[in-house]
């Protein structure tokens, strides 16, 4: 069981790593030719609006709610009856789907209005026609999704999380193909409409293995089953729970577009990055942990002794690479954004900006991706309304203080108001940590502590803030002018030098 959880965890985390770069890449190059412009914004905005959608009913969705049903189906020798289920919910999911995005194409118009109220009439026209033709690529890669719980509850975790390489690479293609060539309201046209091909061929590439895995696989409108009502009972809250928490994400780009140009812009930006160790460390140990936790049979008392130690392990692993991230966002994420953004339109002041909000994020880093795990395991016990009643806590205080932090504080304080976009990153932190320790304690209560270790913790801080200060030694006694040979020259040591002081051997001493 280790064995299996750990490789699957490293096959996640492969997996995402791949995408990550790819996507990286792909905003390298959209740096390049858009900058912080106000066709960046507007195209920012416009790829914000229909990913509520495919939050709302992709991953996080269906894991909680279909993978804990079909794992278990599988582990009981119901072959049948599982295939039947994912019949059921792909048919399900297809027509609701559908209906959302030829309802979203529709009013378009008034959810921007809704969404990014601040935007001027300039960059609401230019957003309009991209919303549009952004929400046929959300609609196929929540069918992904269908895809990735198949694959996930079946240990299959590399090409589901490796797949998003590809619709990287479409929107890759076209921007090196049209980049220079064409006006930047074309080029977020072209962009737009390869994020569309690429998505269909990221869902296109799964359906073959899905179906070998599946062999009885028919995808019919059947809400007879009882584990199709299972998984329909756990999809309503935690749709409501991704609702609320994609709320939080719509308030921040509302507040953003009252910004300054390239806000906006620069919040997704910082985002961006904030989300590659989220998935790295705390999605691919809480994707891989949850099929394996759904698994658990026996009495209650064995099957909270293991979800414990389960968590207990996921938590030291997430902590290990969590913590120097946090460091390295807020004592380096100069070099961390400059490596990937600077350059063409992207300037150094620009690279600073968007640092600012990066250190913000890095604030409730560590309660995010270790929250996914807490969370993990209440899916795995199949209650799905305790995240959501704690999601509406942190949404609320996300709002809240979002709002004061963004707009009113730095008119208090007297600084130029784009700098709103640290405070609505930092609060946003603040929040994070306040859902993690209700999860922790809710959870604790109900299975039991999962001990991480205060030496444990400390020794990775410390780890962590030694090489940072090494890591800034270098940076300003041997300073760079090329961002990219600068990034390598002081994040190469400072991850060598963390991993020394860390020293990962201790972990296996702690299980």
């Amino acid at each position: 069981m280790k064995t299996k959880t750990r490789s699957g965890a490293t096959l996640v985390a492969a997996g995402i790593l791949l995408s990550r770069l790819a996507g990286l890449v792909r905003e390298h190059y959209f740096s390049r030719y858009f900058g912080l412009t106000a066709v960046a914004d507007a195209l920012g905005a416009a790829i914000r609006i229909p990913n509520f959608l495919q939050n709302l009913f992709g991953e996080g969705v269906l894991s909680a709610s279909f993978i804990p049903v079909y794992a278990s189906l599988l582990a009981r020798g119901k072959r049948e009856e599982a295939g039947r289920v994912a019949g059921a919910i792909f048919a399900i999911l297809a027509l609701f789907t559908s209906l959302l995005v030829a309802l979203g194409v529709l009013a378009t118009p008034l959810m921007i209005d809704l969404i990014a109220t601040g935007l001027d009439p300039v960059r609401r026209e230019l957003a309009i026609p991209l919303v549009r033709i952004f929400f046929p690529s959300a609609g196929l890669l929540v069918m992904s999704a269908w895809c990735l719980g198949i694959l996930n509850s079946h240990r299959k975790f590399f090409l589901s999380y490796s797949a998003p390489v590809l619709w990287n690479l479409v929107m890759i293609a076209a921007l090196l193909g049209f980049g220079g060539r064409v006006d930047m309201v074309s080029l977020a046209t072209v962009f737009a409409w390869a994020a569309v091909l690429g998505s269909a061929v990221q869902f296109l590439v799964q359906v073959p293995f899905v179906v070998g895995l599946v062999p009885s696989l028919r995808v019919l409108f059947d809400t007879e089953l009882e584990s199709v009502r299972t998984v329909v009972r756990n999809f309503v809250p935690v749709f409501v729970s991704r609702g609320v928490v994609q709320l939080s994400a719509f308030v921040d780009t509302w507040l953003a577009s009252y910004l300054p140009y390239g806000a906006l812009a620069a919040l997704l930006k910082a985002q961006m990055l904030y989300l590659l160790p989220v998935s790295l460390f705390g999605m691919s140990v809480s994707a891989s942990e949850l099929p394996e936790m759904s698994s658990a049979t026996g009495a209650d008392r064995e099957v909270a002794e293991f979800l414990v130690k389960r968590l207990t392990i996921g938590l030291r692993r997430i902590s290990l690479f969590v913590i120097p991230s946090v460091i390295a966002f807020i004592a380096l994420g100069d070099l961390v954004a400059g490596a990937i953004y600077q350059g063409g339109r992207f300037t150094p002041l620009d690279t600073r900006y968007v640092w600012t909000i990066l250190a913000g994020s890095g604030i409730g880093l560590l309660a995010s991706t270790q929250g996914r795990l807490y969370s993990s395991a209440f899916y795995a016990l199949k209650d799905t309304r305790t995240p959501l009643k704690f999601a509406i806590i942190r949404v609320t205080l996300t709002t809240v203080l979002g709002y004061l932090c963004a707009l009113p504080l730095p008119h208090l304080l007297g600084i130029d108001h784009k700098w709103g976009a640290a405070g609505l990153t930092a609060s946003a932190g603040v929040s994070g940590w306040i859902e993690f320790l209700l999860l922790r304690r809710a959870l604790s209560k109900r299975i039991g502590a999962a001990y991480v270790g205060v030496a444990w913790m400390a020794r990775l801080w410390g780890s962590a803030i030694a090489a940072a200060a090494i890591a800034w030694a270098i940076k300003l006694h041997w300073p760079v002018h090329d961002p990219r040979l600068a990034a390598a020259a002081t994040l190469i040591p400072f991850g060598a030098i963390y991993l020394l002081l860390a020293d990962p051997r201790q972990f296996r001493r702690l299980r």
